[in-house]
This record gives structure tokens, sequence and C-alpha cells, in this order.
């Protein structure tokens, strides 16, 4: 099994498309080419998927795991080192009372603050996201968005969230989004590239599965929902789409792509609806944090109460 690190986007889609030079007319007749998406029908598997009753040992094992995909964040701008600082105490101590929790799996904050969070986490196995590409709106200059994530990348983040222009998307400017998010890719380094696209701002699910397949296709690690600051942000039925797209994504190229919703993802049973979602759609594979995660900033707290109540009674 291959990651998108492996590849050139450009020469890949090329192959997947059948073109000798890639034009917005042969990603445009690619993209429309998907099988549409049945959204009733899509709406009634996720609330089905959302009745499950998942007990005992199967629930203790589902907050550990939501618990270990966390991209903890801090997005304000009025955030500052000690913010951070403090966000990174959390990440490695969740529950001083247990020190067996898990850690979640990311600190997410903005390029200038990966510094302080990498020096706050020390050598945990925590990585550091950044938000890069002019979060949350993503307007700026192919440059200016360049800049903004080599100096994440620079400053140590482990993993850049990119914006993408959803604007280019809307008007059917695949060519420009594909572009973007290629350059910023090729500026990664090893760091991995979760593509934020904005499904709040999209208006079908239709767009929804075109936008997961072209931000896959020009070299995202992750497909993301969101940033966070745009209701709706990550519902279920979306991310079924996106699940089914990197499940699909996977039998078409043998590449494995990741799967993060995020924002409005706040209590345990919410997340404990998801991860049956992935089981169901995506497959067991995806159960891990390096395929999944959840981007959060109060989930954590209400799965350390749920845990702490599983394990005492009260």
């Amino acid at each position: 099994m291959s990651t998108a690190t492996d590849v050139d986007p450009t020469a890949r889609a090329r192959d997947l498309l059948g073109v000798s030079r890639l034009t917005n007319s042969a990603l445009t007749s690619w993209l429309h080419g998907l099988p549409g998406v049945d959204q009733v029908g899509c709406e009634a598997r996720a609330a089905a998927l959302g009745t499950r009753s998942i007990k005992t040992t199967s629930k203790a094992w589902a907050i550990d795991t939501a618990i270990s995909m966390i991209d903890l964040t801090t997005l304000e701008g009025a955030g500052t080192p000690g913010k951070v600082r403090g966000l990174a105490a959390k990440a490695l101590v969740p529950d001083p009372t247990d020190m067996s929790t898990p850690h979640p799996a990311a600190l997410c904050v903005y390029g200038d603050m990966v510094a302080v969070a990498k020096e706050a986490l020390g050598g945990a196995s925590i990585n550091v996201a950044a938000v890069a590409t002019a979060f949350p709106s993503g307007r700026a200059s192919m440059p200016v968005k360049l800049a903004d994530t080599r100096d994440a990348v620079e400053a140590g983040a482990d993993e850049i969230d990119m914006v993408i222009d959803r604007g280019a998307f809307l008007m059917g400017d695949y060519l420009t989004v594909f572009r973007e998010i290629a350059e910023v890719k090729a500026v990664c380094g090893t760091a991995r590239l979760k593509v934020i696209m904005g499904t709040g701002g999209l208006v079908t699910d239709d767009d929804g599965r075109r936008a997961s397949w072209l931000s896959m296709l020009a070299g995202g690690d992750f497909i993301k929902t969101s940033t966070g600051k745009l209701s709706p942000a990550a519902t279920l039925p979306v991310t079924l789409v996106m699940l089914e797209a990197v499940r699909d994504w996977l039998d078409t190229t043998g590449e494995m792509i990741g799967v993060k919703p995020a924002g409005g993802i706040r209590t345990s049973k919410d997340a404990i609806k998801f991860l049956v979602a992935v089981n169901e759609i995506a497959g067991e594979q995806w159960l891990d944090n390096h395929w999944f995660r959840f981007g959060a900033s109060s989930l954590l707290n209400d799965l350390i109460l749920q845990r702490q109540r599983m394990r005492t009674g009260a």
C-alpha cells in the first residue's frame, strides 16, 4: 500500500484521467463523471449508524481510540503562547487521575505558535499540526500561501492543514484548486498535508464528493471537512461521503488517505457515532489515528469524563 507522499500528483492525475496534458476541461469531465450522491439515502444511513448501541468493553475501547485521534485545537485569534503551553500540558497529561489515559494525536495551532508547541511538548510522541494558506479564509496570493506553509514546516510542524480556494472550486475552476494543493504539498517536505474543503460552504453532497476526489488527486494525505469557523462543520452525512471517497480511492489507486472531521464534535456519543461510521463505511484499517482524526477543542474533556465514569462509576 502506498501513500500520497510517494507519488507525483500531476503525473498520477494524467494517468488516471487518461490525458497527456492536465486541463480544467479534463478535470471537470472526470469529477462530474463520479457517481452522484443519494442525499436522502446518505442521511438515512448516517441516522441508522447513529443508533448503534456500543456497550462496556467496546465503549471503553472506543473512548480511548477517540482520545488518541484528537487534534487538540486552539485557533482563536487571541491565542497566546501561554494558552498553547496550557493546551500542550493537557495533551501530555489528559487526566491527572489516571496516567493510562491515551494522548491526543496532535496539537493544532497557528503557524507562528508551532515553535512554542514543539518546545512545550518536548520529545513526546504528539504531533504539531499547523493551519496554513491564510486560514481560515484561504484568501491570499499563492506566494503568501506557500510562504505561510514553508514557515510552519521550518518551525517544526509535523502536519499542515491547508484551506482550498473554495471560490475557485464553486466556479468550477478545478485546475486552480488542484495546482494550489499540489504546490503546497511540494513544500510540505515530510509533513503530512490535510486538505480543508469547507464542506459547510459547498452547495451539494456531490460537491463534497468532487472536492474529496480532487483533494486526493492533487496529493492530500488527509481530507478534512472544515475550518470549524463555518456552520455546518463536521456532520455525519458529509463524513460518510468522505469515507466512501477514501475507500474507493484505495480500491482505485492502492493509496490510503486519511479523514478528519473538524468542528462541532463535542461529546463522546458523537465521537462514537463517527467511529461506527468509519468501521462500517471505510473499514477497520481506518480505526487508527494515522488515518482518522477529530479536529476538536472541547471533545477531549467529555471523553475523559466518560472514561472516569466507566472506571469509577461516578
